[in-house]
């Protein structure tokens, strides 16, 4: 079976840019532990977009809709950035997209 590939396109506005890094940065290891998962990466535009890039990569399809269901729900809850009396703080991202890819080809460095 291959490995699935899901990127999320966050679009975010330059003034929240350091809040998402913050955040993302405040959940590290929050995924890490998920059955199946392989891979994450935030990838931050360099120019000529507001996109960031989450990439992750999963065992398969299966596993990635199980931490969907699960444990995403406690990643995407930070306790940094709530507002008083513990309201959810405001995304940082003012749009998302989901696309979802299977791996047909890779390669790593050779040694």
């Amino acid at each position: 079976m291959a490995s699935v590939v899901k990127i999320n396109v966050l679009t975010v506005p330059a003034e929240q840019r350091e809040i998402l890094e913050k955040r993302f940065a405040a959940r590290a290891g929050s995924v890490e532990n998920a059955d199946g998962f392989e891979w994450f990466e935030l990838l931050r535009p360099l120019e000529g977009t507001d996109q960031y890039l989450v990439y992750t990569r999963w065992s398969s399809e299966e596993a990635f809709e199980a931490w969907m269901a699960g444990s995403m729900r406690g990643a995407h809850a930070p306790a940094e950035g709530r507002a008083e009396g513990g309201d959810k703080p405001k995304p940082a991202a003012s749009g998302s997209t989901l696309w979802s890819f299977e791996v047909v080809q890779s390669a790593a460095p050779r040694g």
